[in-house]
């Protein structure tokens, strides 16, 4: 042989050769599965805080948001209408949105706890349907029981099983970006209260209210569909844990967090209820006046969610948002005691909508921050929709009850409502006072 082909051959690896670098280089199956599961684990851990994916589940919570909280904040729009058609007290009928409010917020711990096990979707199907009856009924009730059953109760426990899942799930997409894109959700309240009470007022007077009704039922509809085709869960479902995980309560940041909100909502929705009766029975403002005033306060919602969202994800963080937010929201329910002619209550209305919004708005980004295990988001957000669903169902018609006994005078309700914010407010405090505490602890 040549040189040349000596030196082929005895470059050539022998088959013990190959045998040892194949099993070097090979890549065994569980190896493989091992790495996959890893990175799966790390994009658990990480959202990706962006992406169209993302995205779309904010505009799916958009929509949610829209047909829940919007549909809901535009009870004034059927206040009038109950009274004259049902012959009762403003409190008793304030019963209905606050029953409704209450159980969005109640069976946040079962809706939230459904999401954690992988069941979204079919809280979603059930969510939509009841709501879908409740306003069916509701356009053909006649008594206030049938009321009561239809609006309060129906639609309230629809609302609740689609509202606590749906914040778990973008709450899981983002961490840097969460305040703005959680507010962008809320925001639907916003859209919502402006869309809903202008349908009724262009078709109350042409089809009545069982048809005005239905048309906004189709509306909830049409939005539901497109939700549905649009949301992804993030995480894979967490088959076992408790419904309740008593646990949290042990957290002081988590139990301060959830007395704040208790009262901070205790007071911070019944505006929404008696702008409308303030502008007509104190004022004597007229029923178009009225109506926009309804408009107004859902308006600069939109704002008042947005604004503060961006800051605090650019600046202060949620917490130290949320802080003066409630502070200047009871500033503004003290300030509301000088409001004496419709122009003042306008302005009024631009002021503390916009801080109420906040509100409304950072309260869910809020505690979605003090979930660091995204697989327990679900269960740990619907523990405090539960608890704050006590002050939802009581702080309206208690509002109605304090002016009814005052004579219709608005004084004793405005400084139960401010006095409750400042108490909301100060618990906050020392919420984040606590979690300072514990992060320096563990350093």
């Amino acid at each position: 042989m040549s040189p040349k082909s000596d030196h082929r051959v005895e470059s050539t690896p022998s088959p013990a050769q190959l045998e040892a670098r194949t099993k070097q280089e090979a890549v065994h199956p569980e190896d493989l599965i091992a790495r996959i599961s890893t990175i799966d684990r790390a994009y658990q851990a990480s959202p990706p805080d962006g992406g169209p994916r993302a995205w779309c589940q904010v505009l799916a919570g958009h929509l949610i948001v829209f047909n829940t909280w919007g549909y809901m904040i535009s009870f004034g729009i059927f206040q009038p209408h109950y009274a004259e058609m049902l012959s009762m007290d403003p409190s008793a009928i304030a019963w209905i949105g606050s029953v409704q409010i209450c159980l969005v917020f109640l069976v946040g711990t079962f809706a939230g706890r459904a999401f954690d096990a992988g069941y979204y979707k079919a809280a979603l199907v059930i969510g939509t349907l009841l709501q879908l009856v409740g306003i069916a009924t509701t356009s053909v009730a006649r008594e206030y029981w049938q009321v009561f059953l239809a609006q309060g109760i129906c639609q309230g426990l629809g609302c609740g099983i689609v509202f606590a899942p749906t914040v778990a799930n973008v709450s899981t997409y983002f961490s840097k970006k969460k305040s703005i894109a959680i507010s962008i959700s809320a925001c639907g309240g916003a859209t919502g209260g402006m869309v809903f009470p202008l349908m009724a007022q262009q078709l109350l007077p042409k089809v009545g209210f069982a048809w005005a009704v239905r048309a906004m039922g189709l509306v909830v509809l049409v939005s539901s569909v497109i939700v549905y085709l649009l949301v992804r869960p993030r995480l894979p479902p967490r088959k076992s844990g408790p419904i309740v995980e008593m646990a949290a309560f042990k957290e002081s940041t988590y139990l301060l967090f959830a007395i704040s909100m208790f009262f901070t909502l205790w007071a911070a929705y019944f505006a929404y209820y008696y702008a409308r009766a303030y502008a007509l029975n104190v004022l004597g403002g007229s029923q178009s006046t009225s109506f926009t005033m309804l408009l107004v306060i859902n308006a600069v919602g939109i704002p008042g969610r947005l604004i503060p969202a961006f800051i605090a994800d650019r600046y202060f963080g949620a917490v130290n948002t949320f802080i003066p937010a409630i502070f200047c929201a009871a500033v503004c329910m003290f300030g509301w005691i000088g409001v004496r002619d419709i122009p003042a209550d306008y302005a009024w209305l631009c002021i503390y909508g916009f801080f109420a919004a906040t509100i409304q708005g950072m309260f869910p980004s809020t505690l979605a921050g003090l979930t660091k295990d995204l697989s327990k988001a679900g269960t740990r957000i619907g523990m405090i929709f539960s608890i704050v669903s006590v002050s939802a169902l009581t702080g309206p018609p208690l509002a109605g009850k304090l002016i009814e006994v005052n004579g219709g005078k608005y004084l004793g309700v405005q400084i139960w409502g401010g006095s409750c914010l400042v108490l909301g407010g100060l618990l906050l405090m020392g919420a984040r006072r606590a979690s300072k505490r514990d992060e320096d602890t563990k350093q």
